[in-house]
């Protein structure tokens, strides 16, 4: 393995790759903070291009839950974050022995956005940005420990999932 890359992996980022991120989430210094920020800049931009596709193809068809209830609830925001993460932190590891960081990153959140795209052609295109917020964080904690570069997108994660979780479980629809 090349030395360089190895430290790469196991020091911070030599300079953080995506500029417009938070210090929150290029730094493994707050677990709070770097949910929080995580969930800031993950939710937020995702609800703004799900708008944004909507008011482009009013008619383009989302993700469909036809389970409500307790079940939905704990599939979307327990279940769905733990069993992503799991999958995501394994990929990554794998691709951060062949490629830099910041790549492994983008290519980690272009194989969501390409597998959430199976269920609903416009979700991957909302999902993938989510994915570069958690892919970033695992990366970023990775360097002080492997159980946070999993629990904390993980807890993101579920942040992220937790809204809409709520409606579909009351049974409207997104």
């Amino acid at each position: 393995m090349n030395a360089s890359r190895g430290a790469s992996i196991s020091a911070c980022w030599p300079s953080p790759p995506f500029t417009y991120f938070p210090r929150a989430l290029t730094e493994p210094r707050s677990l709070p903070a770097s949910v929080a920020f995580g969930w800031l800049a993950a939710f937020p931009l995702s609800i703004a291009i799900a708008a944004l596709i909507y008011a482009i193809e009013p008619m383009a068809q989302g993700p469909e839950f036809r389970a409500g209830g307790t079940f939905v609830f704990i599939a979307l925001v327990v279940i769905s974050p733990v069993l992503e993460t799991l999958i995501m932190g394994g990929v990554l590891s794998i691709l951060l022995r062949f490629l830099p960081p910041a790549w492994a990153v983008g290519l980690s959140a272009l194989g969501w956005g390409v597998a959430h795209s199976m269920a609903a052609p416009i979700w991957g295109l909302i999902i993938w940005w989510p994915f570069l917020v958690f892919s970033t964080q695992f990366v970023t904690w990775r360097q002080r420990s492997l159980w946070l570069a999993f629990a904390v997108p993980m807890l993101t994660h579920a942040l992220q999932n937790l809204g809409p979780a709520l409606v579909i479980a009351s049974g409207a629809k997104i």
